[in-house]
């Protein structure tokens, strides 16, 4: 009898261990099977994100969703307190929105969360990451403009262009180009952003930028008057092409060459067109600026979600410098040197040598939250004076009234 009730307690507790480990696992697997979303840039920029997903659901257990929007649309969702919400989790943004989403409360101090960046990632491009002394957001694709130009016509003008090439080069190119019946320099004329940011290395080239150090606008300034005269002229050897048709012109030799991005196009030795950096020369013996524009693509996780640790342990997977030179072969653009500088990437991809002394030295579009304003005024005033509706000078004199207007 007494070992009849020693079998039946044996049992009970048994059944009351596995109950509670039952319950345990449970738990875990619902843990384990919460869902993020993302927001993300839609192109390139999403796809290489995407690669890196597969792994890190098998490792967490964790899923991801990711939501693709231009970037029009992703920014006006942020700029409409989309990060607030809890409909997303972890979101790309470009550094041009920083000042932004900082003044909204829009993204998640990653410095409370425990993250830091190591010193792996490239210093000057974390410039605009830090809101006060804290961690923000975080520099994923080291966007950053680059001359994109045809081969060919390049090498039947004689002129070499590298990263050492002049703005005299560049024109040499264009018009030589103009002169066999293609486009020389082809811009981008489809929104008042594209048409500032593809003038902006070249007015940095002159030693000039739209604002002074207190963010005051300088658009009608002696050294601005000259540069815009001296791409007018370059222009008019090509024409205005939204982006896809402005590379497949470049890749056809219909075209000679562009402003572009390191995301939008992956030369190799058998390509047709391929890139170098913007020196910043006027000339073989001027002085060289820093002429390379940032358009860093940044990630961040959203103040509203109520899955901000989950999210964490995505943005380090993301950031892992092994998992980010994994991302080279599918035209991931790291801004890390171990990525840059590996002899092995550069043995296949030697341009991202370029890509490394750009990103060294890059410069940032001017972090103010009017910044979507000024560049709307200032891209209207140079379509008016493209389309000849409005003089050089009298078309930065109005259009600084209006930015003086606007930052006071």
């Amino acid at each position: 009898m007494k070992l009849r009730r020693i079998l039946s307690s044996i049992l009970a507790l048994s059944l009351w261990a596995a109950l509670l480990t039952g319950c345990g696992n449970a738990q875990v697997d619902a843990a384990h099977t919460q869902t993020l979303r993302l927001a993300l840039r839609d192109g390139t920029y999403s796809s290489v994100i995407r690669s890196c997903l597969p792994a890190f659901e098998e490792q967490t257990g964790i899923k991801c969703e990711v939501v693709d929007l231009s970037e029009d649309d992703l920014h006006n969702l942020l700029l409409n307190e989309g990060t607030k919400s809890s409909q997303y989790d972890l979101c790309m943004a470009d550094a041009s929105w920083t000042s932004q989403l900082y003044a909204q409360g829009a993204v998640a101090d990653l410095t409370a969360l425990g993250y830091n960046l190591d010193n792996d990632i490239i210093p000057a491009t974390t410039a605009v990451s830090y809101y006060g002394d804290h961690l923000y957001l975080v520099p994923y694709y080291g966007n950053v403009t680059v001359l994109l130009y045809n081969k060919d016509i390049a090498k039947e003008s004689g002129v070499d262009l590298n990263s050492d090439s002049s703005f005299e080069d560049v024109v040499k190119v264009a018009e030589y180009a103009q002169s066999i019946g293609k486009a020389g320099f082809l811009y981008r004329g489809d929104t008042e952003n594209n048409l500032v940011v593809d003038f902006l290395p070249f007015l940095l080239t002159y030693g000039g930028w739209v604002v002074d150090e207190s963010n005051y606008p300088t658009v009608n300034t002696p050294v601005f008057v000259e540069a815009m005269n001296a791409y007018l002229d370059l222009i008019e050897t090509g024409e205005a092409m939204e982006k896809s048709t402005l590379i497949a012109s470049i890749e056809n030799g219909e075209g000679a060459m562009a402003i572009g991005w390191p995301g939008w196009y992956t030369p190799t030795e058998y390509s047709p067109a391929n890139y170098c950096s913007i020196s910043g020369k006027l000339d073989e013996d001027s002085i060289s600026y820093n002429a390379n524009v940032y358009g860093v693509w940044m990630l961040g996780i959203c103040e509203g979600s109520s899955k901000k640790e989950a999210a964490l342990q995505l943005l380090s997977h993301l950031m892992d410098k092994n998992v980010q030179k994994e991302t080279v072969s599918i035209g991931g653009v790291p801004c890390r040197y171990s990525s840059l500088q590996d002899e092995a990437v550069l043995a296949q991809y030697p341009q991202y040598d370029t890509i490394c002394d750009a990103l060294q030295g890059g410069t940032y579009r001017p972090t103010m939250e009017k910044w979507p304003d000024f560049y709307t005024i200032l891209g209207e005033t140079m379509r008016q004076i493209i389309n000849g509706e409005i003089s050089v000078e009298n078309g930065l004199n109005q259009a600084q009234k209006e930015l003086e207007s606007i930052i006071k």
